[in-house]
C-alpha cells in the first residue's frame, strides 16, 4: 500500500512533528486541524462558530490537497473544549455537511492546541 504525505500552504502548517494529512491506499487521514488562520500563527476569532468555519476551511484545504474534499468525508472527530459549544458548533458544522454527512464523535477535552475552543480531525476517500 502506497503511504504519501500531504502538505498544503492552504491550511496552517504544523506546529509539531506532524504530516497534514497521510494518503494511505484511497484512504485520506487528517491531523486534527485548529483555528489557525494559514500563514499566521492567530486564531480565527475568539468564539466557536467562528473557529469552527475556519477549522472546517482549513480542513478542506488538507483534502482538497490530498485529491479529497469534504464531499467524501467518511468520519471526523470533533474535540471541544468545552461540550456547552456543541450546538453553535453544530449549526456551523451542519453548512458544511449538509448532504450526506459523515459518521462523527465529539467529545470534551480539558485543553487544546494554543487556546483554541474546538478541533477536528477527519477520514476521507480519495
Amino acid at each position: 500500500m502506497n503511504r504519501n504525505v500531504v502538505r498544503t500552504d492552504g491550511a496552517p502548517a504544523p506546529v509539531g512533528p506532524y504530516s497534514q494529512a497521510v494518503v494511505a491506499g484511497d484512504l485520506v487521514f487528517t491531523a486534527g486541524q485548529i483555528a489557525l488562520v494559514p500563514g499566521t500563527k492567530e486564531l480565527a476569532g475568539d468564539d466557536i462558530r467562528s473557529q469552527t468555519r475556519q477549522v472546517l476551511q482549513n480542513l478542506k484545504a488538507v483534502l482538497e490537497a490530498a485529491g479529497s474534499g469534504l464531499d467524501k468525508a467518511v468520519k471526523t472527530t470533533v474535540f471541544l473544549k468545552n461540550m456547552d459549544d456543541f450546538a453553535a458548533m453544530n449549526e456551523v458544522y451542519g453548512e458544511y455537511f449538509a448532504k450526506e454527512p459523515p459518521a462523527r464523535s465529539a467529545v470534551e477535552v480539558a485543553r487544546l492546541p494554543l487556546g483554541a475552543l474546538v478541533e477536528i480531525e477527519c477520514v476521507a476517500c480519495k
